[in-house]
């Protein structure tokens, strides 16, 4: 009897061990207490976590701990009710919009490294193309390819640029900590605004402070006054809680209305075997619909270009 005591108390642990990390994981994202380091930078992974949390439940029922085994089960299907909703589609992605359509695309450059021709190919059919880690020199050549521009371009990784086929009013330059700025105008033939997103990474301990602050900065979504766009580099995925509390603000993520917000956007890194996350998005207002979008490859950058078909109200 003492050995089979021992080892009901070891089949307890081992279950409890298997749940606990979980547990804790689901607790800092379902509360938000994410905006710290590394967590800032973990919690991006989200979606492989909720795909690994079946392994507690079958540990936990294979050691016939019953307790264990129900905590497990909230908290796999705690993480489902995060991520899968990005695998469906919402049933009215249009929201109503019945105005003209503009397809607007975005894409890192990757300090300014990315191939300027491959990226003009893929924007051939684009209206707006909103570029990140726009350098001097990645701007001069890709500037010809559009009449119109905002551009605000810096040697590394905190340039920006704004490149429309049509006319821009009121433009200006937004600044995050660290040096990165996010180019907007507003289209003057539709009456919507347009901004080129990009906030200080969260790479390091000393880098998350700027990160957050950086979300501080972003213009929430209104009910009345021009519609937005925000499109770029978020550094930040919807398992952050820096970028929900826009979305809450009113905005729509395009690609988790059309089903495809798993889909990953930055990544791999160098060879590096870390998997693909979601950094980069389309985020329409509320009166804006859309109506498709597609997930790109572009040579010599590790983000992926996002190009969308959005619907503008029939009153812009």
């Amino acid at each position: 009897m003492p050995a089979y005591g021992e080892a009901m108390r070891w089949k307890t642990i081992s279950a409890w061990c298997a749940v606990v990390p979980g547990a804790v994981w689901t607790l800092v994202r379902l509360t938000g207490f994410d905006t710290w380091y590394p967590m800032a930078q973990l919690i991006a992974f989200t979606p492989y976590v909720a795909a690994l949390s079946v392994l507690p439940v079958v540990v936990t029922v294979a050691l016939r701990q019953r307790y264990a085994a129900l905590v497990a089960a909230v908290i796999a299907g705690a993480l489902a009710s995060c991520v899968l909703p990005r695998w469906f589609a919402d049933s009215d992605p249009l929201h109503g919009a019945k105005g003209p359509e503009l397809r607007v695309m975005s894409v890192n450059v990757r300090l300014g490294g990315g191939d300027v021709e491959q990226v003009a190919k893929l924007a051939e059919h684009a209206d707006v193309v909103a570029l990140q880690e726009l350098t001097p020199e990645f701007a001069a050549r890709f500037a010809p390819y559009f009449p119109y521009h905002v551009i605000d371009a810096a040697p590394g990784a905190g340039g920006s640029g704004l490149f429309s086929r049509f006319p821009l009013r009121d433009t200006g330059v937004r600044r995050n900590p660290w040096g990165f700025t996010q180019s907007n105008a507003e289209l003057t033939d539709f009456g919507v605004r347009i901004e080129s997103v990009h906030p200080a990474s969260p790479y390091s301990r000393e880098a998350t402070a700027p990160w957050r602050e950086s979300y501080d900065r972003q213009q929430p979504a209104t009910p009345d006054g021009p519609p937005r766009i925000l499109l770029g580099d978020f550094n930040a995925t919807l398992d952050h809680s820096v970028l929900r509390t826009l979305l809450d603000s009113g905005y729509r993520d395009a690609a988790s209305v059309l089903g495809k917000g798993l889909t990953g956007t930055w990544g791999p890194y160098d060879g590096d075997p870390i998997p693909p996350v979601t950094l980069d998005h389309i985020l329409a207002d509320p009166r804006i619909g859309i109506r498709s979008l597609s997930v790109l490859d572009a040579p010599a950058t590790d983000h992926r270009p996002l190009l969308a078909t959005l619907v503008l109200p029939a009153t812009t």
